[in-house]
């Protein structure tokens, strides 16, 4: 392999020459050998932006000139479009504020400006006014509020539209329902297909209101929330130059020492996208609980068969996207818990549980969003009701004894449900059996959709 030389505080180490990150990197890819997992690629999206708004800042107060800012802005664009994704190695597993993804990311752009003729220091030039303080928790925030606006509520909203129109499509079909895993009174298959629509749109309310505190940076505290070193309404003019890149409303955090050493903002947010994860959990179980069979289960709903389900049972066809929607759900559950426990740890003036909160945000996020899209697609738009047993299972349910209750109390129709269920007869047969009704006044009493 050809190296190159490169140097720090700590003196000279060899890089490999084809590359164009720097000394600093390179000491983290030795001396951190662990796991594997690479910073999210949403974490080094987020720091282009930074740094670009960052250097435009600079380049507004005097520290940087218009050819230098011009500069980083041009390789940050080409960072976000993913042109230098192999110029970001570094783990997740590293020290716990992430300075060294902060210098990788300062490396790269100073090395990739000087291939252009413009001469950077990481340090002096593309980190001016800033530290990996404050650098790393708002590629943080900015990452996660990117995540949460553009994967998970599109992906999210695109999911309620289908349930609502599943939910138009049968205004009509009634069908039992069920609490305890028994049976329960009826209702429309549209009202419960509306509780799907309601369980992925309720999170997706509590993730926008996530996003105001989300959208607090603490650019501009730099290494302890002072600001030494950094100008006077510095971290003003670094988010609006957000603003401006993203369309999000990135904001300062007013109180930098909150900014630098709590996560409570991303420990809120991600909260959200457990409650979304926790009722996805709820629907796919309920529809692969419905649509199980095809001839021994519930069976009253269809699902699309989109591949074989059995190595050596021909012909079964399993809920596959279910399965998927509910290990994805269990995922986002532990990183909700990873991320609880490191915000929690913030020590003095710093958080150091930086790269892991990140890598479990960015995770819960890609999955929440893609799971939401193949479980539309390869799921949700498909499904049909088995109107034939949705219809014989209400007609059977014991639960319809009910809507008796005001004519012959509530004894009296416990004990006609226990007969029927007792003898293997219908619920009418039980109550002319008992004498407690004439036929006619159970067919007027027991009608379903007067029960809805």
């Amino acid at each position: 392999m050809n190296t190159r030389m490169e140097h720090d505080t700590m003196g000279e180490i060899a890089v490999p020459a084809e590359h164009y990150w720097g000394a600093q990197t390179q000491r983290s890819l030795e001396n951190f050998k662990i796991g594997g997992e690479r910073q999210p690629k949403e974490i080094i999206t987020a720091f282009a932006y930074l740094k670009e708004a960052c250097a435009g800042a600079n380049a507004d107060c005097g520290k940087l000139t218009a050819e230098q800012a011009a500069a980083i802005a041009a390789v940050c664009a080409e960072i976000r479009a993913g042109k230098w994704n192999e110029e970001f190695p570094l783990v997740v597993w590293q020290t716990g504020s992430g300075t060294q993804t902060n210098m990788n990311v300062n490396e790269v752009i100073a090395h990739l400006a000087a291939d252009r003729g413009v001469k950077l220091h990481p340090n002096d030039h593309v980190n001016a006014s800033q530290s990996s303080n404050d650098t790393f928790p708002s590629a943080l925030h900015i990452a996660a509020a990117l995540a949460v606006t553009g994967q998970v509520l599109p992906a999210a909203e695109r999911l309620e539209t289908a349930f609502a129109k599943l939910e138009a499509a049968y205004p009509d079909l009634i069908r039992i329902g069920r609490t305890h895993l028994q049976d329960a009174t009826p209702l429309k298959f549209a009202q419960e297909v509306s509780g799907w629509r309601e369980l992925v749109a309720a999170p997706c309310r509590m993730l926008r209101a996530a996003l105001p505190e989300l959208c607090r940076l603490a650019i501009g505290g730099t290494a302890v929330g002072t600001g030494l070193n950094a100008p006077k309404e510095y971290d003003e003019m670094v988010c609006g130059r957000l603003r401006e890149m993203t369309g999000v409303a990135f904001t300062p955090d007013a109180n930098k020492f909150h900014a630098l050493t709590s996560k409570d903002a991303l420990v809120f947010a991600h909260g959200a996208l457990k409650a979304l994860a926790a009722n996805l959990m709820k629907i796919a179980n309920d529809i692969r609980w419905e649509a199980s069979g095809p001839r021994c289960g519930m069976g009253e709903l269809h699902i699309p068969e989109n591949e074989p389900g059995s190595s050596i049972m021909p012909g079964k066809v399993n809920p596959t996207q279910c399965e998927a929607v509910t290990m994805a759900a269990v995922q986002v559950m532990g990183n909700d818990a990873a991320i609880g426990i490191a915000a929690s740890q913030g020590n003095f003036q710093l958080n150091v549980f930086l790269p892991v909160s990140a890598y479990n945000f960015q995770q819960s996020a890609r999955l929440l969003a893609d799971v939401c899209d193949s479980f539309r697609v390869h799921c949700v738009e498909g499904i049909t009701p088995n109107v034939e047993r949705m219809a014989y299972n209400l007609q059977n349910s014991l639960m319809l004894v009910t809507c008796l209750t005001p004519k012959i109390g509530y004894e009296a129709a416990a004990k006609c449900a226990k007969k029927a269920l007792a003898e293997g007869t219908t619920l009418k047969e039980a109550v002319l059996a008992l004498g407690l009704l004439t036929a006619e006044a159970f067919d007027e009493a027991v009608r379903p959709e007067k029960m809805v």
